[in-house]
C-alpha cells in the first residue's frame, strides 16, 4: 500500500489547457520527487483547472482567480504534502529596501 499523497490535475480539453497542466506536473515531480506517490493529469470539459492532493482541493480557476504560478502552486502543495519543508528560495520575501530609506540618517 503507497500512502504517499496523489496530486490530481483536472483540466479542460476544449480550453487546451493540457500543456499547462503538463508542465505544473512537472514542477511538481521535480520539486516534491519520491515524497509524491503520483501525479495524475486528467481530462475534463466545461472551463475545469483544478489540483487536488488526494481529496483536498488545493486549487480551483475560478475560485483562486485564476491559475497558479509555480511558487504558490508549490507552497499550497507543501503546505498538505510536508508542511515542514523549506522550499529554499521560494520561501524567501524579496524586500529589497528592508524599511531603510538609504538616506543615512
Amino acid at each position: 500500500m503507497n500512502d504517499k499523497p496523489r496530486i490530481a490535475i483536472r483540466y479542460c480539453t476544449q480550453c487546451n489547457w493540457l500543456l499547462r497542466s503538463a508542465w505544473m506536473a512537472q514542477e511538481l515531480l521535480q520539486t516534491f520527487g519520491d515524497s509524491l506517490g503520483e501525479v495524475a493529469l486528467i481530462p475534463g470539459t466545461g472551463g475545469i483547472f483544478e489540483i487536488r492532493v488526494n481529496d483536498a482541493l488545493v486549487w480551483e480557476r475560478v475560485r483562486d482567480g485564476g491559475f497558479p504560478g509555480p511558487k504558490e502552486l508549490k507552497q499550497r502543495i507543501r503546505d498538505v504534502v510536508e508542511p515542514e519543508r523549506d522550499l529554499g528560495h521560494i520561501d524567501r520575501t524579496t524586500n529589497k529596501n528592508n524599511g531603510d530609506s538609504g538616506s543615512g540618517d
